[in-house]
């Protein structure tokens, strides 16, 4: 099989959105353990370094123990911010099945603010479509919090 043919049989969950801060504090709310356990979950192992292990634990699935296995692809600071997130189990169908995708954060000025693109790649359909349906809906959540998060940080700095 191709490359192309193998493309086609992969989704991807996009979520673009404007937030009133500078770049520099949305990238703080991305790269700090703290922080990101506010946002998404708690990290642990994560640093913003090239080549970083890292896992998350959510809730297991099936024959699936729950944790996210992430390794850091690339680091541009105030830029971009890419890693592996990979989990599931060969033995779970649906929610738990086998993951092995890649998050991607893009952070570019935008006149009001910082356009922030989350690009989560990878997604094999139909293997992963519930997983794919349910992490469509959470990372628009997960972004709006990032973006409170990013609110406290700047306070008295913010761009409104």
């Amino acid at each position: 099989m191709n490359d192309a043919a193998l493309k086609a049989d992969t989704q991807d969950i996009v979520v673009d959105e404007v937030f009133p801060h500078a770049p520099e504090t949305i990238w703080k709310a991305l790269t700090s353990g703290d922080l990101i356990a506010r946002w998404l979950m708690k990290p642990t192992g994560f640093e913003a370094v090239e080549g970083t292990r890292f896992t998350y634990q959510t809730t297991p699935a099936g024959e699936w123990d729950g944790v996210i296995r992430c390794q850091v692809l690339q680091v541009i600071p105030n830029q971009r911010l890419a890693y592996a997130w990979k989990g599931g189990h060969a033995g779970n169908a649906g929610y738990g099945s086998p993951l092995d995708t890649v998050v991607t954060w893009v952070l570019t000025t935008a006149e009001s603010g910082t356009r922030v693109r989350l690009v989560h790649s990878g997604f094999v359909l139909p293997k992963n479509d519930v997983a794919y349906q349910n992490m469509s809906n959470g990372w628009k959540k997960v972004v709006r919090n990032l973006d409170a998060v990013a609110a406290e940080q700047d306070g008295a700095t913010s761009l409104h």
